[in-house]
């Protein structure tokens, strides 16, 4: 018996290690299995194309967030924008002015080069077209697979025309296609792609739908819409661009909170309370943003998305409406809307990207809306236009120093508020002012690492920097082919 049994237990243990050889080889083949998974996740992960969400507000000043030393207005949305990302601090808008600023954004050429460099309405409704030739980033994104939804202003061609949005690479479009349209917050209609909306109930700048919420409605739509390809979603709002105009319980959190003088109507619409108005505006304006980044976290998209705040150009002129002085609006800067000066052209910039651009740091690096097309291309794998004038961030935003470049030089060509020429070389910045009037008119030079508000004219104690940056001026751009964009007899002295 005993004999027997162990012949038994002789004959079972190798079978047992046998089938346990297997398990373990199976297991084994399993973890691996799972391992290269994990990894080929890991892989598409890390080359999936981002998203791209780009927020431009209208005539937002370089100073008007709290993030950039704003203490009147709140903005806790875009302090915390900044706090997630990166802070620009040498940004710049590509004019000092609406339509050509979104066309250099846009095209990725700088204002010497752009089709549009002046604000030009065509009637009933729009602005003068980018050329057929211009490529937009649009266009780019979507011959690469993008989802594409502008959301806000355009400004760039009226409808029906070859700069129409939805000619130009948007899939979608919602909002006004005319700054003029656009000058009322409370609208009886805006765009609805190829159709007219109707705002039940709005009349003579009052209703109850504001313009900037239904537009937003249509963009958080957009960006939380379950597809396969990533999305490019642009979102020019028109806030605080005037008219002075804003739901009540916005107003209600500034209300009595700062000494008025009525704003009795001379442009634009009147308002009894135009300082609180105006920050109201921008706290709505911050909300708005609030929506969307709670859209995309709502949408599990967050960590795949490129988040991008800025501004069209510096605050506006118009000091009966709005108290650019008491704000702060321009952060110190000379200049307002309009101006070639720091005021007029720097402005807010602000980046997030979760774990590619690192939270809570702040950049010298000196760029302009050229440089997002560039940008773009590289980030989202698409293919940069040849005639672009931009340098690509993709170094900066990766923190990436070996790989940065630098523009040498930048230039503004400006021929509205009487014709103006600006150039950054390095810290040193020249302005040429008044040259529809006077085409030999002198040259302005600025030191601006030691004088950022350039109140300092050094353009006699270094007159050949001033003559050859002047000569740079001309040799830099191009004259532009529409008569009404050109200086007239400008030549450099």
């Amino acid at each position: 018996m005993a004999a027997a049994g162990s012949e038994r237990v002789d004959e079972v243990i190798p079978a047992c290690r046998s089938r346990c050889a297997w398990l373990a080889g199976a297991v084994c083949a399993l973890v691996l299995a799972a391992a290269s998974l994990v990894a080929q996740q890991d892989a598409k992960s890390s080359t999936k194309r981002p998203n791209v969400l780009f927020v431009i507000a209208d005539d937002l000043g370089y100073g008007e967030l709290g993030c950039y030393g704003q203490q009147k207005i709140a903005t806790p949305f875009l302090d915390r924008l900044a706090n997630e990302g990166m802070r620009f601090l040498q940004a710049y808008s590509g004019a000092p002015v609406c339509a050509p600023a979104r066309c250099v954004l846009m095209t990725g050429k700088h204002s010497g080069h752009a089709t549009i460099r002046d604000n030009l309405e065509h009637k009933p409704e729009g602005q003068e077209p980018i050329a057929t030739s211009d490529r937009t980033i649009a266009e780019m994104l979507k011959a690469k697979g993008y989802a594409t939804g502008c959301f806000g202003k355009w400004g760039l061609g009226y409808p029906g025309s070859d700069g129409d949005p939805l000619r130009r690479g948007f899939d979608r479009f919602f909002g006004y296609n005319c700054q003029r349209h656009a000058h009322d917050h409370y609208p009886g209609w805006l765009w609805d792609d190829g159709a007219k909306k109707d705002l039940p109930g709005n009349a003579n700048g009052k209703g109850p739908i504001y313009a900037q919420d239904a537009i937003l409605d249509a963009a958080v739509a957009f960006v939380t819409k379950k597809r396969e390809q990533p999305f490019f979603a642009f979102v020019p709002l028109t806030l605080p661009h005037l008219a002075l105009q804003v739901p009540d319980e916005a107003l209600a959190r500034y209300r009595g909170a700062f000494d008025e003088t009525p704003y009795t109507g001379k442009s634009y619409r009147p308002h009894p309370t135009p300082r609180a108005c105006y920050a109201a505006m921008i706290t709505h304006l911050d909300a708005c943003v609030g929506r969307l980044l709670a859209a995309l976290e709502d949408a599990g998209a967050a960590r795949d998305t490129i988040v991008v705040f800025t501004s069209d150009n510096g605050p506006t002129h118009l000091a009966e409406q709005v108290d650019a002085e008491f704000f702060g609006s321009a952060g110190g800067l000379r200049g307002l809307k309009g101006s070639v000066h720091e005021g007029g052209i720097r402005v807010p910039l602000l980046v997030r990207w979760p774990g590619v651009v690192a939270a809570g740091k702040s950049s010298e690096h000196v760029t302009c809306m050229q440089d997002w097309m560039p940008t773009f291309a590289e980030l989202c794998a698409a293919t940069t236009p040849e005639d672009t004038d931009g340098i690509s961030l993709a170094p900066t935003l990766r923190g990436d120093a070996k790989a940065k470049r630098a523009h040498e030089e930048l230039l503004w060509d400006f021929p509205g508020y009487g014709g103006q020429l600006a150039l950054r070389a390095g810290h040193w910045k020249a302005v040429v002012k008044n040259l529809r009037k006077d085409p030999a008119a002198k040259v302005e030079l600025y030191d601006l690492e030691q004088d950022p508000a350039e109140s300092r004219d050094l353009a006699k104690e270094q007159p050949e920097r001033a003559m050859q940056m002047r000569e740079r001026m001309t040799a830099l751009r191009t004259e532009p082919s529409f008569a009404a964009f050109r200086f007239g007899d400008y030549a450099p002295r």
